[in-house]
């Protein structure tokens, strides 16, 4: 099957899903489309034992597309893009200590926690695999994946303070997270060794990098918008930029998704307040979100059907059910231990440890990352596991974050205290 025709069926099923999840089950979109594509891969798999050719058919079809390039080369800088165009700077600019400090301390501390859990854990069911591939599986399991959270965030109605901390830290955190994978994935390979001096030169390359090129990228792209009055026009240099972009950071070893957030924040603020008219924000605004509604839909259609790819073993199933919590543990570490500290100056919003722990969904990203690791035993249990929690993540934690942040007591406040 051709990609044309690969791409045809995704976006007819995710379409087709979308209309029986509005139409019946009125779930949030994310979640209503990944619970019928979970459903038609299970069926595929009942129907297999009968005619194995059908399942192995959408099997073989599944195994055409490079999911982890699809996602982590094609379609993120549009997600990214679309998610940070409608995030208000001057909001995130008061929550930028706690941002930063979740984005980049508590993706690290996590990945350490999630891998030694991890660890102990596989080692007590007999499921062996070195150190380092558990450390892999934190860092690709501890960003919180701004696709799956910018879409459940949509109707959680979270207080405002709190949507803009789980929304910067999960535009951001992936970038960090990524490049961590990388420098792992890198010594369990035995491409290079990883010192304490080159881990930290990559991590400020990639990073500080990714905020320079998007800086400039969004300023460059600003003053074109602000030469032209005209929405066709604009729309396509916005489109430019997000693949543009995405493109040439890659190619200049900077991170990609942290180039493009950055971008998307300069031209959802600067560039929507002083380079765009009413109708080219209306109609940027629509672009943009249809972007997003229909790339989200086929994304998360996708994930579903992944599971008909992925070795599942009743070992494996066991270590979910015991990294589950082992996962959530070291969320709640990773959040509650910065959220302390800073606590002695802030005032948070109450429950703000229990909404960003149990509203740190996992999604697409980890589920690429896990499948770009190379062929072998360690891929293949990693893969299950990371499977096992995105769906967890997304059915269950997806499903109940709105009844959590409901439950908040009081009109919330997240101010310096030093403002009272």
């Amino acid at each position: 099957m051709h990609l044309i025709d690969l791409l045809a069926l995704l976006v007819v099923l995710s379409a087709l899903f979308g209309y029986l999840n509005h139409r019946w089950l009125q779930l949030p979109t994310t979640i209503g489309l990944m619970a019928l594509s979970l459903g038609m891969s299970l069926l595929l798999i009942a129907v297999g034992h009968w005619w194995p050719g059908g399942r192995e058919a959408a099997a073989a079809m599944l195994r055409g597309i490079d999911f982890d390039t699809f996602l982590l080369q094609g379609m993120l800088s549009f997600l990214l893009f679309a998610g940070a165009l409608h995030v208000n700077l001057d909001d995130l600019y008061k929550q930028r200590w706690v941002v930063s400090v979740l984005a980049t301390v508590g993706v690290l501390l996590s990945t350490v926690l999630v891998g030694l859990l991890t660890w102990w854990v596989l080692g007590l069911l007999g499921i062996g695999i070195p150190l380092i591939y558990c450390l892999l599986f934190g860092a690709l399991i501890s960003p919180t994946d701004p696709i799956a959270v910018l879409g459940i965030l949509k109707t959680a109605n979270a207080p405002k303070s709190l949507e803009i901390k789980i929304a910067g830290e999960s535009l951001f955190n992936d970038g960090v997270g990524v490049v961590v994978f990388v420098i792992l994935l890198g010594v369990a390979s035995g491409g290079h060794e990883a010192t304490v001096g080159g881990v930290a030169m990559l991590l400020v390359e990639e990073a500080l990098g990714g905020i320079v090129l998007g800086l400039l990228l969004g300023w460059v792209t600003f003053v074109l918008l602000r030469s032209v009055d005209e929405y066709k026009v604009e729309v396509m240099l916005t489109l430019a930029l997000t693949m543009g972009g995405y493109s040439l950071a890659t190619a200049l070893h900077t991170s990609g998704p942290i180039a493009i957030v950055v971008a998307g924040l300069f031209i959802g603020n600067h560039g929507r307040a002083l380079a765009m008219s009413d109708t080219t924000r209306e109609n940027l605004d629509r672009f943009w979100e249809l972007m997003d509604e229909a790339l989200n839909g086929v994304l998360f259609v996708l994930i579903g059907l992944e599971m008909l790819l992925v070795a599942v073993t009743s070992a494996h199933l066991l270590a979910v059910a015991l990294l589950i919590p082992a996962v959530l543990l070291a969320r709640w570490i990773s959040v509650g231990i910065p959220i302390g500290l800073m606590g002695r100056w802030r005032r948070f919003t109450p429950k703000a440890v229990q909404v960003l722990t149990w509203g740190g969904l996992r999604g697409g990203i980890s589920v690429a990352l896990a499948l770009s690791l190379p062929p072998g035993p360690e891929r293949d249990t990693i893969l299950a596991i990371t499977y096992g929690i995105v769906v967890f993540s997304i059915l269950v934690q997806g499903l109940t974050v709105g009844r959590l942040v409901r439950s908040i007591p009081g009109s919330p406040v997240d101010l310096p205290l030093a403002r009272h």
